[in-house]
């Protein structure tokens, strides 16, 4: 919501400066998100005066121009404008100025073969308008020397305040200097409406959709003469980004920014009978003044005419009946319509608009006839005519809100002590109205005792927000300010605190700090993905029925497409080498899924002297991080079994998954398919997993106390073993035969080598472990580590290996 604050000080009377409007909108929750002031970067233009002006003696369309713009001391100027001459007075940028338009920073320079000092400037060099077939051209008592924004009064400030869907009433410039007014910042000025006396009958409207626009109020004026909205209204507007069109349709655009009230200006030339509002029929469709067309459905709420469609109600008009330069009699619109049915309308068609984004919030449903008599009034005033009576078809929502409030309740629910008096002035500052004592002091039996209020609250229209004694509150505690709500610590139970993460977030705590310690970059992405980007993991369950954007539409069956998203920023942003890890959730039809996936891409280490280029990721990167995380968070890493076949989002022979027996997947890893990383626009091996935190078993609750920590007596035994195995024998395999050939004795066992080459025959390898025993009470005997020998070659030999001589 943009505003200027000559245009807030229309409805606020205030002497408060910017840095105090500023401070106070952010502190009762209208969020400041910008401040621009226009004058700001037209401070190096000045007005000018042309003394002279001669032809460019090397070019017929260039003129040699003397200005004198107030230091006294003339400049050369060479000129191509077609209305520069002697005598004119305009806008001249000093060398050093930077021109708004392209941001060009002028400076001496020759123009053909002529030397050319600063510029003479059109409005859209400027940025003041459209206009670029000449330099602009000043009244001739404009003074010569004075900064021109100052004199042209652009010293205006712009100021952007986000508003919170709840706050409708703030979508109006009027409605920000309520609240302004409200928290002491001067006094509200009351709002005129015009007393319109029509002539003759109002237009035949109706609704017959009375879910979906209850109220459809209108008049016509006939005998309009449609032109150049005056400067003051076309100034304001364009101050905000709002581009004049004409002033028929600026009136509309400027009360509804003024007041939040949208309206819309119909040519009756173009309508065939009377209007009606009424749900849409299926197939119909509607040019819209965006110049799109649009297929509307009996969900939706259209005008129409006795042969088409006019207007999406309450969202957009229909470009053929909109009011043109030619137009000599018009009918104004001005209609109550339903958030609810404004919204699902939006969503279905993708159209967005100012009047949307009102009228789904809720405008003021007891402001039609005063909105239509201002708006009648306006244009009356600027385009002539004679108004017709008001037609009245419907009637709006206007239904009375009573709250029973009492001011100690202030002091209950948020903590803050607010005299009744101020809370009453506060309220009624914001439009309520209160009946009711505020309470005071009474005596019993020769004893002071407090009298609680008792009030009665009107809510306002405009305040569809306000439901209960909780939101009047909120309201006399956002005008007083949110920093005198006390901090005030909860109660703590006597003893030892007593933990309060649950088990899963201990464990996604443990994992988490894991990944930042091996070096990986914690990302946060959306949990919405487009339905390409979900196809390409396999699919979504779930579809969002009021997404943000078509790229945000599905709940994401994985963690990859965010961390390839992030991936792709960072190498086009130049990073040579990025490690991005997520924890979230993954979402299908039988509920949440929680999961830890991280992208590893480019260059693993960077190159260097000792192992000269670059070396990048590969599938064995990724499962060292899965094992990692994996014992964080707190699986049994030492039973994992390996398997070759990852989903179709990785690259076949170059990665595998992580289980507990066939069924249970706990993690799956290594290089992406190409054609995945290449519809992320990724190039080269990139290297991925992901970790299924939901599919790692718990703990078993024992209930009792852990043991403490017993170091062995005896030092570990290490013996190293060297087999010979097919190569279709996996060493994961191995290993795990190789370990369980004593579990009493063996404490660990791991590959240390694998080798294929002279002296290996085949179709074999050889793959090297090294096995860690652990005595008990006493040390091995001889026989006891042959033993043990024997058992390991003994499983080694199930697999169809043999001990390599």
């Amino acid at each position: 919501m943009k505003f200027t604050l000559s245009w807030l000080k229309t409805h606020l009377a205030t002497d408060a400066d910017l840095p105090t409007i500023l401070k106070t909108l952010n502190a009762i929750g209208l969020e400041v998100e910008g401040v621009e002031n226009p004058a700001e970067k037209l401070g190096a233009f000045k007005i000018a005066r042309v003394l002279t002006a001669e032809r460019h003696p090397q070019a017929d369309k260039l003129q040699v121009l003397t200005v004198d713009h107030g230091d006294g001391t003339p400049l050369q100027v060479v000129c191509g404008a077609p209305n520069a001459r002697a005598g004119l007075i305009g806008v001249f940028g000093v060398e050093g100025a930077v021109v708004p338009a392209n941001g060009m920073v002028l400076k001496k320079t020759a123009i053909r073969g002529v030397e050319s000092n600063g510029m003479m400037c059109s409005t859209r060099e400027l940025e003041l308008g459209d206009d670029h077939d000449g330099i602009i051209e000043l009244p001739g008592d404009a003074p010569v020397g004075q900064v021109y924004a100052s004199w042209a009064g652009l010293d205006d400030p712009v100021i952007d305040v986000a508003i919170t869907p709840n706050r409708q009433d703030c979508m109006g410039v009027r409605g920000i200097a309520r609240d302004l007014a409200a928290a002491g910042l001067g006094t509200l000025n009351a709002i005129i409406v015009p007393t319109v006396a029509g002539v003759g009958p109002g237009p035949d409207v109706r609704t017959d959709d009375e879910d979906g626009c209850p109220a459809f109020f209108a008049r016509t004026v006939r005998g309009v003469t449609n032109g150049q909205s005056p400067e003051w209204m076309s100034k304001r507007l364009k101050a905000i980004g709002q581009k004049p069109i004409s002033a028929l349709v600026d009136i509309t655009n400027y009360i509804m920014i003024d007041l939040g009230r949208p309206l819309h200006v119909y040519d009756m030339a173009t309508l065939k009978g009377g209007l009606v509002a009424r749900k849409g029929r299926p197939g119909e469709q509607v040019l819209a003044l965006n110049g799109k067309s649009y297929t509307v459905d009996d969900g939706m709420t259209v005008i129409a005419d006795d042969e088409a469609v006019h207007d999406i109600g309450g969202i957009m008009g229909g470009e053929h009946s909109g009011a043109q330069d030619a137009t000599t009699d018009v009918l104004i619109e001005c209609a109550y319509f339903t958030p609810e049915r404004i919204a699902v309308t939006g969503q279905k068609l993708g159209l967005t608009s100012d009047a949307r984004g009102r009228f789904e919030r809720g405008v003021d449903p007891a402001f039609l006839d005063d909105g239509l008599s201002i708006a009648t009034s306006l244009v009356v005033a600027l385009c002539g005519g004679t108004p017709s009576e008001a037609t009245r078809a419907g009637a709006p929502p206007v239904a009375a809100r009573i709250v029973s409030y009492d001011p100690g309740q202030c002091l209950a629910l948020a903590g803050v002590d607010v005299p009744a008096a101020e809370q009453r002035r506060i309220l009624e500052s914001l439009g309520f109205t209160v009946t009711g004592s505020d309470g005071g002091v009474d005596y019993q039996d020769g004893v002071p005792v407090s009298v609680a209020a008792d009030w009665v609250i009107a809510v306002p229209s405009w305040r569809r927000d306000v439901d209960g004694w909780p939101d009047i509150v909120e309201e006399v505690v956002r005008i007083v300010g949110l920093d005198h709500v006390p901090s005030t610590p909860l109660p703590r139970v006597p003893g030892v605190a007593r933990p309060t993460a649950t088990p899963e977030q201990l464990v996604e705590r443990r994992v988490r700090r894991t990944a930042a310690a091996r070096g990986l970059a914690e990302a946060i992405n959306w949990s919405f993905i487009s339905e390409k980007e979900a196809a390409a993991v396999g699919g979504g369950d779930w579809m969002l029925a009021n997404p943000i954007s078509e790229d945000l539409k599905v709940m994401r069956p994985s963690l990859l497409p965010g961390l390839l998203s992030a991936t792709r920023r960072n190498i086009d942003r130049s990073a040579t080498s990025v490690r991005l890890f997520e924890l979230g959730r993954r979402y299908f039809r039988q509920g949440e899924r929680a999961t830890v996936g991280f992208v590893l891409a480019g260059e693993k280490t960077a190159r260097n002297w000792q192992s000269g280029k670059a070396q990048a990721f590969d599938a064995f990167d990724a499962k060292a991080e899965v094992i990692a995380l994996l014992a964080a968070a707190g699986a049994p890493v030492a039973n994992l079994q390996s398997f070759g076949d990852a989903s179709a989002a990785y690259h076949p022979g170059q990665s595998g998954t992580l289980r507990l027996g066939p069924k249970v997947v706990l993690a799956e890893y290594g290089v992406l398919h190409p054609s995945l990383a290449k519809q992320f626009g990724l190039a080269g091996a990139i290297v991925a997993g992901e970790i299924f935190l939901d599919a790692i078993p718990g703990k078993r609750k024992t209930g009792f106390m852990r043991a403490p920590y017993a170091p062995p007596a005896l030092q570990a035994v290490k013996r190293d073993f060297a087999f010979l195995v097919p190569e279709t024998v996996e060493a994961d395999a191995l290993v795990r035969a190789v370990r369980g050939a004593d579990r009493k004795s063996i404490i660990d066992a791991r590959l240390f080598d694998l080798f294929v080459g002279p002296g290996v025959e085949e179709g074999h390898k050889s793959l090297a472990i090294e096995v860690t025993l652990q005595p008990g009470e006493k040390s091995f005997s001889q026989e006891e580590l042959e033993a043990i020998s024997a058992a390991v070659v003994k499983a080694a030999q199930k697999l169809g290996a043999s001990l390599r001589g």
